[in-house]
């Protein structure tokens, strides 16, 4: 039962529809097209005249030094990663000094969904237009998602958070599937309508920027009555108690080595998954030879199952405990990157099942790994210890796409970048495998779980 007040309860009704908007962009925009369609106008840059199908083997330059035309999307993620955790803190310290967060988030969706409809700009060999407006995008994503974090808290009465949350969480996955399918829909209709493949592309850039600007407006419009208190003292000195905080709670958990052994190894597998999830719609065009319209198909099949795969690890997690079912997913995830590799072009209903695999162990493995870790930090200081939780993933989230570039710079081959992914998973696994998580939930006062007695 909801223990918002009514005036409350139609502020989060608001604040729900900014995940719809972004979310929808993050999903079509990064994970689905954008990697497929910068590579091929990098490639254009670096050989023009050579087939759009076929490998690039020479280098483009940036600052003198030289970059393989198929690596620029993985350093452009890497990058665009880098800098937003850095900035991450700036964010933070502003949407707590904010009178009017609600503006502040207008103002960074703003800034990142103009940048998203510039993608539909980016044409030709115009390559470094397309890493500069997707670096923008995704350091406002990161701003942006701060902010509404902060927001979150000013409009929700702890009890309520984890409701208001997963309600926010699902609005994302419905504006993913709604924008995919429209993204779909042009994408088959694309000729009849006028219009090129990489002409639809472009036109769904345009759509996803415009998605997300509309729905975060709203969205800021109907929270511009929220007030918080500005915090006393500088801006510099707000950055440096961020600083200050994250370090302490970093002090603070190593006390605790079964939650500090979990932390390394969940921040290990879980730059394999995002590596995996950013990097799927580049592997299965450039080195399998999909259409776009094949890659939305996948992702919006990956997103139905994966529905029904955190249910089955629910149910896994229930009988057999959290450690174990994120084991267990690790296995699979092992798995999917190893058939990946030998997987042969062209043959998309082996790559559809694959996607399956996916989608079953990525909704799982996320939530189970969040679940186990709240067993481990004290009562009563979750919060705390959640945003440094936060920071860390975000901070991290970056040598795998690092090494998936550098991969396939030295070998032209994204196979080699794919299977290489399994050091995430496996490191990930045996650190994991050591974790006495019965010591570690005892340690921080908390009472074990029945799945564990």
């Amino acid at each position: 039962m909801s223990v918002s007040t009514p005036e409350q309860r139609q502020l989060q009704r608001r604040w729900y529809w900014n995940d719809l908007g972004v979310t929808g962009y993050l999903t079509v925009t990064i994970t689905v097209l954008l990697g497929p369609y910068l590579t091929t106008v990098a490639n254009a840059a670096a050989c023009p005249g050579q087939p759009t199908d076929q490998t690039c083997r020479t280098n483009l330059h940036v600052l003198g030094i030289p970059i393989a035309p198929g690596s620029v999307v993985p350093y452009t993620l890497t990058a665009g990663t880098i800098v937003a955790a850095v900035l991450l803190i700036l964010g933070g310290a502003l949407a707590d000094r904010a009178r009017r967060p609600a503006r502040l988030l207008a103002f960074f969706a703003s800034v990142g969904s103009l940048a998203a409809m510039g993608l539909s700009l980016v044409a030709g060999t115009r390559w470094g237009l397309g890493v500069v407006l997707a670096m923008i995008s995704t350091i406002c994503i990161a701003l942006s998602t701060s902010v509404y974090n902060a927001i979150m808290v000013r409009i929700t009465p702890a009890e309520d958070r984890d409701r208001v949350s997963s309600i926010g969480w699902s609005f994302g996955y419905i504006g993913g599937a709604i924008l995919l399918i429209i993204a779909l829909v042009l994408l088959g209709l694309h000729s009849s309508i006028g219009l090129s493949t990489t002409g639809a592309v472009r036109v769904i850039f345009l759509i996803s920027g415009l998605w997300w600007a509309a729905f975060a407006w709203y969205s800021a419009t109907g929270l511009d009555s929220v007030r918080g208190e500005a915090a006393a003292g500088s801006l510099a000195a707000s950055l440096r108690a961020g600083v200050a905080q994250l370090r302490a709670t970093f002090g603070q958990i190593r006390r605790y080595p079964q939650t500090f052994r979990f932390l390394v190894a969940f921040l290990l597998y879980n730059d394999g998954i995002q590596t995996v999830i950013s990097s799927a719609s580049l592997y299965g065009n450039r080195q399998l030879g999909f259409s776009d319209n094949q890659l939305v198909i996948t992702i919006l099949w990956v997103q139905i199952v994966a529905f029904v795969g955190a249910l089955f690890f629910a149910r896994l997690a229930a009988r057999f405990g959290s450690q174990r079912s994120i084991l267990c997913s690790l296995g699979a995830w092992t798995a999917v990157v190893t058939v990946a590799f030998f997987l042969p072009r062209g043959a998309f209903v082996l790559w559809l099942l694959l996607a399956t695999g996916i989608g079953m162990v990525l909704g799982g493995s996320q939530s189970l790994s969040r679940s186990l870790f709240s067993h481990l930090i004290p009562s009563g200081e979750e919060t705390k210890y959640f945003s440094f939780y936060q920071a860390m993933e975000r901070g991290t989230s970056w040598f795998g796409t690092l090494l998936f570039g550098l991969i396939f710079q030295w070998v032209h081959d994204y196979r080699w970048s794919i299977l290489a992914l399994v050091v995430f998973f496996a490191a990930g696994a045996a650190i994991l495998r050591t974790v006495d998580v019965r010591a570690g939930i005892t340690a921080v006062g908390n009472q074990v779980p029945a799945t564990l007695r």
